[in-house]
């Protein structure tokens, strides 16, 4: 029972990391300063996602993957915008990030996250997994702690950022990245 939970937490870990998701939790860090909610919030979607992923099996490759993939393009040019055509006042932005309900951030978190790995490689990836291993529960384990362990490297990146760089750089970079996300996942799904 270990290798399948060994090839789970592998695959999908080394599937994650350079993903436009551990950008997604980092640029949330920087935005609430609120770290832990944030991860509770990602870690939480990832939970669905795993689930979702073990129990639907091959199921997940019949969802209509251009309209989902199409939406979630949409979602991050949107996100870049909004990034890019914000200011920020650092001491306006830390008074008000820090009084946001821990709820709140883990909520937003979850459903920034929650849409753009909803059909993601590493969901398909976790649901071959369970399907050719026959051990869903364990696939699952190993899948869901590579996907927290990737989104706390994400938010201790983000606490860093937040003490040592210009917030309105990571905004700007972040908001530009978000569009090259969204830009890609449009081009990528219509090609």
């Amino acid at each position: 029972m270990i290798t399948p939970l060994l090839i789970a937490f592998g695959t999908v870990l080394l599937a994650e990391l350079p993903d436009k998701t551990m950008v997604a939790a980092l640029v949330l860090t920087t935005r609430f300063r609120r770290p832990f909610a944030v991860w509770i919030g990602v870690a939480a979607a990832f939970l669905l996602h795993v689930t979702l992923a073990v129990t639907a099996g091959s199921l997940l490759r019949r969802l209509p993957t251009t309209p989902v993939r199409l939406v979630v393009a949409l979602l991050f040019l949107l996100g870049g915008i909004v990034l890019l055509r914000t200011e920020r006042d650092d001491e306006v932005s830390v008074a008000t990030t820090e009084q946001t309900p821990f709820l709140r951030v883990a909520l937003t978190s979850a459903s920034v996250v929650g849409l753009a790995e909803f059909g993601d490689l590493t969901q398909l990836s976790t649901a071959g997994l369970a399907a050719r291993y026959s051990a869903p529960i364990v696939v699952a384990l190993g899948a869901w702690c590579a996907l927290a362990v990737v989104a706390g490297l994400a938010v201790t990146a983000g606490s860093w950022m937040v003490r040592h760089v210009a917030l309105g750089l990571v905004q700007r970079v972040a908001g530009l990245a978000f569009i090259a996300f969204g830009l890609l996942t449009a081009i990528t799904t219509l090609a």
